[in-house]
């Protein structure tokens, strides 16, 4: 497990090329997970992070991890090296959204 420190996403600052087979994931968490880098992979794919960053849009904020650019499928969201958080379908043209189990493990889809 990562983590690093990173200052707030301000609105309008994540940019999410959608369509054709290309998708994207928007993992929520909680607070305590800010800077912490979640994986996640498709099928037998190597693995790929991204921090958790606090997000400010005009009604508050939020804290997330996004992976922009996926191709179609299945991911795993992982909890650490070993252990799945759960599963998520990405589609082409579409954001997935995945809650970061706040205790345990769980699946979304």
């Amino acid at each position: 497990m990562h983590e690093h420190t990173y200052g707030p996403s301000e609105t309008g600052s994540v940019v999410l090329d959608l369509g054709g087979d290309t998708g994207a994931l928007i993992v929520y968490t909680g607070r305590d997970l800010h800077g912490r880098e979640i994986e996640i992979s498709r099928d037998d794919d190597r693995r790929v992070h991204s921090a958790v960053r606090e997000r400010r849009v005009r009604d508050g904020s939020f804290h997330s991890a996004v992976y922009p650019d996926l191709p179609s499928g299945i991911y795993t969201v992982w909890w650490d090296d070993r252990t799945p958080a759960g599963t998520i379908s990405v589609h082409g043209g579409a954001i997935a959204e995945f809650a970061w189990p706040s205790s345990g493990f769980g699946v979304a889809g």
